[in-house]
């Protein structure tokens, strides 16, 4: 997966934005003003952070050498991953993870304009 797909992929999700409040090269994905991703997308090689049930963040960290506990994040909530390391699928779905546990946490008339009851 490359950083304009990740990116593209980030993107289709509704509500979804991109910011750089870092500087140009660590992107932020946003839903509603909450952050659902962060990538280095000049970094060498492609990883970012992505929130995950804390649960199936211990059991991927295990499973997986690519994921790692997240990066100047709670640990227990949020995973770095490295992108090259991971099929492009598992990728995809722990984004679209990501985002739903952030959605899952909005109040629930976003969540109703958001499509995501």
């Amino acid at each position: 997966m490359t950083p304009d797909e990740l990116r593209a992929f980030c993107l289709e999700f509704n509500g979804s934005a991109e910011e750089f409040p870092f500087g140009p090269g660590l992107a932020v994905f946003k839903v509603a003003g909450k952050m659902f991703a962060l990538f280095w997308i000049d970094g060498e090689p492609l990883r970012g952070n992505l929130k995950c049930d804390p649960e199936d963040a211990v059991r991927l960290r295990e499973e997986h050498p690519a994921i790692t506990p997240g990066y100047h994040m709670n640990k227990r909530h949020w995973n770095t991953v490295e992108v090259p390391g991971l099929p492009d699928r598992m990728v995809r779905e722990l984004i679209e993870d990501s985002y739903d546990l952030v959605v899952a946490g909005l109040p629930k008339a976003v969540r109703l304009r958001l499509d995501r009851p």
